[in-house]
């Protein structure tokens, strides 16, 4: 058998070439960074677009602004990044501080104001440049655990002002100590194509993996046939912080030359759900396990992948043997390294291809559009990232249309026409999942019920005619509560979910805070707002159909200290 010269001498494809400005900015707290997630990470439909810095598992750390700069943008959500301020600064870019519990002095009375103004916990604003002036070192807030966020931590972005692309925090000088090499759990290996296989098996198969006294790997040989991709399973770690993070940069060759790879520099906000495309989406949703795959089917516009005209896929010849490597490595260039000896084979595959067998077709290039008994699904083009066969059925007063081991891109829209249906505002349309039901935003108009979604599975109308619940922990009514600085109350909603809360005292409206994760809403009190003895305090609680529920107490404060 003929044997390829191999060459394998690295051969860059990533070019840094901006002079980002590390001597402007200083880390937003004052204890050592320890990350709990890395830039570029692989998260629930995106790549995490920053750092998680610990704030040693408390809330209220002093959060500083990194430069100097002004407050541009505030937005507090009940999701996302909960409480976020964003600075902009002279240099041209722009950081921004997540999931805080408060904002800081004049920061956190511009947010009241605004609040107050709006009547609503959740705003977005955007300051003046001359409004919020910060130093750098400046107080800021004071870090929390707001919005999407699963415990106390502080999220830290760099965006480039103008383009709003978003900037590995590392290139600013936020260096950590790294001399660790990034791991290489699993390596996968992808039969592309009808005629393909590999180890013969026509379905992806794992290869071994044996450590080299070069502290390189070397893996199982792939004897395969036709097309061939492969995938891996990695993570890196650095040697402050302890948990497991994502890689900076992997690169793959073929015969010495580059055949595939992506870096995490920047990318746009926009461009996170692509991740979807990356990895072996259908392993990740039935394990967990997400493996990068280290090849394109089908090409998908992410900024930080490099390939070749091949897209990293590898056409297997007759007489010709081959040598594939992969390269995994950190900021600091810590690398780990395996190599893929390949041979061709002939022989058929004694593991047979998975079928997919399925009525209909979905071009994801393509417009496509399915109905049957009233119900019905329209695909725009670029929905989807490949080409699938797809399940559409419809059962009663059920529609199904395929499953959630298939990714989705964008929005599609589900259709239900029932002209007869009672209460049609009360009714929307729901995805179905076993026996629960799960809201989407419905529009009604001459007999049909519209949603657009991302999420496949079952559809169905269902109607919520109960109001959402609330209650109070531990009663205050007709009691004296001087001593007590604020009210919770838990709020729920078993079908559509709450869509407002508002709260008013003594007759004008006050402020509550929504944090979805303890399903509570919190009143501070404010001495400005309470009157002397007895006060009046009414809640209306509102789902997303217009069903209403309505709490109302009155206690007694005295305001003599």
């Amino acid at each position: 058998m003929r044997f390829l010269l191999l060459i394998l001498l690295y051969t860059p494809i990533f070019a840094q070439t901006t002079d980002y400005p590390k001597a402007d900015f200083r880390p937003p707290l004052d204890i050592p960074m320890q990350l709990s997630g890395n830039f570029g990470e692989l998260r629930n439909n995106h790549f995490h677009a920053g750092f998680d810095f610990r704030t040693q598992q408390k809330e209220g750390l002093v959060v500083h602004a990194a430069g100097d700069g002004y407050v541009s943008r505030i937005k507090i959500s009940s999701y996302g990044y909960g409480k976020a301020i964003y600075i902009d600064h002279p240099n041209g870019y722009t950081t921004l501080y997540g999931h805080l519990q408060k904002g800081y002095g004049k920061i956190e009375e511009y947010i009241r104001a605004e609040q107050y103004k709006q009547q609503s916990y959740e705003i977005e604003v955007f300051p003046k440049p001359g409004e919020l002036v910060v130093a750098k070192g400046d107080t800021i807030a004071l870090s929390g655990n707001t919005g999407g966020s699963d415990g106390p931590h502080l999220h830290f972005e760099f965006r480039h002002t103008k383009s709003e692309k978003i900037i590995n925090p590392l290139y600013f000088g936020f260096d950590l100590k790294d001399t660790r090499k990034p791991f290489i759990t699993s390596l996968f290996a992808y039969p592309l194509g009808d005629s393909s296989s590999v180890n013969q098996s026509a379905r992806p198969i794992i290869l071994g993996l044996s450590l080299q006294p070069d502290g390189t790997y070397l893996a199982e040989k792939a004897v395969a046939s036709g097309a061939l991709g492969f995938g891996i399973i990695s993570g890196d770690q650095d040697d402050v912080s302890w948990n497991n993070n994502g890689i900076f940069k992997v690169q793959t060759f073929l015969n010495g030359n580059p055949s595939f790879g992506y870096q995490f520099d920047t990318f746009a906000f926009d461009e996170g759900r692509y991740i979807n495309a990356l990895i072996d989406f259908p392993r990740y949703k039935r394990s967990q396990q997400r493996v990068q795959k280290l090849f394109q089917t089908t090409p998908f516009p992410l900024s930080i992948i490099r390939t070749d005209a091949q897209r990293g896929i590898l056409h297997l010849q007759p007489n010709i043997s081959q040598l594939y490597k992969i390269e995994v490595s950190d900021f600091y260039d810590n690398k780990t390294s395996v190599l893929v000896p390949i041979d061709f084979t002939a022989a058929p595959a004694t593991i047979p291809k998975e079928t997919v067998t399925a009525p209909y077709f979905v071009r994801h290039d393509k417009d496509s559009n399915f109905e049957k008994d009233g119900m019905s699904v329209f695909f725009p083009a670029g929905t989807f990232y490949e080409d699938f066969a797809l399940n559409f059925s419809v059962d009663g007063k059920t529609m199904t249309v395929q499953d959630d081991f298939t990714p989705v891109h964008t929005n599609f829209q589900v259709s239900i026409k029932d002209a007869a249906i009672t209460n049609p505002e009360k009714t929307f349309v729901a995805s179905v999942s076993g026996k629960r039901l799960t809201y989407n935003s419905t529009k009604f108009k001459d007999g049909i019920f519209t949603t657009w979604t991302k999420n496949l599975g079952g559809f169905t109308l269902a109607q919520d005619v109960t109001p959402p619940r609330i209650a109070i922990a531990k009663p205050i009514e007709g009691k004296w509560i001087t001593k007590q600085d604020k009210i919770d109350l838990t709020i729920s909603d078993e079908m559509s979910g709450i869509k407002s809360y508002n709260g008013y005292l003594n007759g004008q409206w006050v402020l509550f805070e929504y944090e979805h994760k303890a399903k509570r809403i919190r009143h501070i009190f404010d001495n400005a707002l309470l009157n002397e003895g007895e006060n009046h305090l009414k809640v209306v609680v509102t789902d997303n159909v217009g069903n209403s529920a309505i709490f109302e107490t009155h206690f007694f404060r005295s305001q003599q200290k």
